[in-house]
């Protein structure tokens, strides 16, 4: 079983990621309720080999309190009356513990994965949060469904096709950002950020977290309860000796971000565009081996947070406590040894108050860089 888990730093919300191979979908309710026994707030899975959908109504049908929800699914090759559809059915399912979180992919997988023309993502996200909502407020209210824009006209919704009012309508929804172009239209739209691995503490200080208050700011939009969700780069394991090819690799997953032009700027922000611009090339001439080599340990560590099983909590909070209300890593889960040291964890992190992050997200308290 591998386990990702969530951890807002002050409760704790798990998830599950596809590794290498597809999940083994019969697991994922019995893995659902260890992390429930365990006490992790909630679940979340991101859309890889599997239609994450699916792997949450296992979760849901499985538990009673823990929350699920999508870590993300791809937006723009859906319509939003089918995410709203899928996320409404999930809602109902769960009882009002599924959040909705929304990922636009780069431009060259909208086009030549999903056969999708591509359009500045921004806007577009703004108006499929948008479009989302109402069907979801014509469902639940019956108000108007005219949804007039560049990307969607949704006017028509007959009763056949109307699933009516839910118990728990207020759907939470989540964009993933790198860019301060997403984070504003987040802050203006949505109810949390799923912020991106190559994210640093810095980077989400100074450059993500203000253009997300810009974006509330000009929808006169509270930011009390907007959550900022991170999956980190983490190199852990249980020993020393265990923990040198999970560094290799987490190196590798550096460069291979380094090389993703919509990426450069978290790159840029500490002075490596340079190396971003030179991994780009390297990857368009498919040189992948080499690529690893280009990523030195100041590099490393300046993206990734490194540590023994028994260092990785204290590390992770106190390099993202400031910045983020919920952290993911993975820990595999064979013994139940492994089960009381994913326990572990999860209390080392719930400690962590949420308050800071509170105030620096509403633009009370500045935190320190780390």
């Amino acid at each position: 079983m591998l386990l990702e888990t969530l951890l807002p730093l002050g409760k704790v919300d798990p998830g599950l990621r596809a590794p290498e191979v597809p999940l083994d979908l019969a697991s994922i309710g019995r893995d659902a309720r260890l992390l429930e026994d365990i006490g992790y707030e909630g679940l979340v899975v991101e859309e890889t080999k599997d239609d994450p959908f699916v792997l949450m109504a296992l979760a849901a049908q499985a538990t009673q309190k823990l929350k699920i929800g999508t870590s993300v699914a791809i937006a723009f090759p859906r319509s939003p009356t089918v995410t709203a559809m899928s996320a409404w059915t999930l809602a109902k399912l769960s009882r009002g513990r599924f959040t909705l979180g929304l990922g636009s992919q780069v431009r060259a997988h909208i086009e030549r994965r999903y056969g999708v023309p591509w359009s500045p993502a921004g806007p577009w996200m703004r108006e499929y949060v948008n479009a989302v909502r109402a069907v979801w407020a014509h469902w639940q209210t019956g108000a108007p469904l005219d949804v007039k824009g560049d990307h969607y006209a949704i006017n028509l919704m007959v009763p056949l096709f109307n699933p009516g009012p839910i118990e728990h309508p207020d759907i939470p929804i989540h964009v993933a950002a790198v860019n301060s172009v997403m984070c504003r239209m987040a802050g203006e739209v949505a109810d949390g950020i799923r912020v991106h691995p190559v994210c640093t503490p810095s980077y989400i200080e100074q450059v993500m977290l203000p253009a997300v208050r810009h974006g509330a700011a000009k929808n006169g939009r509270s930011l009390e309860t907007f959550q900022v969700c991170m999956k980190p780069l983490v190199a852990a394991a249980a020993t020393e000796e265990e923990l040198a090819p999970k560094v290799r690799d987490v190196r590798a997953r550096i460069s291979f971000y380094a090389s993703t032009p919509q990426y450069r700027a978290a790159f840029a922000h500490h002075g490596l565009g340079d190396l971003a611009d030179r991994l780009k090339l390297l990857s368009r001439a498919q040189r992948w081996e080499e690529m690893p080599q280009h990523i030195d340990d100041d590099v490393l560590h300046t993206f990734a947070t490194i540590g023994t099983y028994d260092q990785i909590a204290a590390r992770l909070t106190g390099r993202f406590g400031k910045v983020i209300t919920h952290c993911e890593f993975s820990i595999a889960v064979k013994t139940d040894a492994d089960k009381e040291r994913l326990r572990d964890l999860a209390r080392t992190i719930q400690a962590q108050s949420l308050d800071p992050v509170r105030r620096t997200i509403l633009g009370a308290e500045a935190p320190s860089s780390s």
